[in-house]
């Protein structure tokens, strides 16, 4: 079974730095994308960086120009460099990737990792 795994999140002081990892593991053909989302206690979950399998990224205005998305195609691993932190950026972030799974089927299956807690404070 294909599984996502995120590391690295924490608590931070505002104007602080951290970086997520995402680890997407199993059988796999290849990733076509993979994207960080966050969810803030109360809200709906908001899709904060993507980034593609030829490195095409895409940001929120949210988190454009203090957040970088990065990956390690030999590691099948995304990050999510986050620095200048805000306490509007505390929420669980939770990493997803499009993934396919075999050869001959092209369309990706989404698979979404449990989450880890980010709390910035003021």
């Amino acid at each position: 079974q294909v599984q996502v795994t995120e590391f690295g999140g924490g608590l931070v002081q505002a104007g602080g730095s951290l970086r997520l990892s995402c680890e997407v593991s199993g059988r796999l053909f290849s990733i076509h994308a993979m994207d960080w989302y966050r969810q803030a206690p109360g809200k709906s979950r908001e899709l904060v960086a993507s980034i593609t399998n030829d490195g095409s990224t895409n940001y929120s205005d949210s988190v454009k120009g203090r957040f970088t998305i990065s990956k390690d195609n030999a590691k099948n691993t995304a990050y999510l460099q986050m620095n200048s932190l805000k306490p509007e950026d505390t929420a669980v972030y939770y990493c997803h990737a499009d993934v396919q799974l075999i050869r001959s089927v092209v369309r990706g299956t989404d698979y979404w990792g449990q989450g880890t807690h980010v709390t910035v404070s003021s």
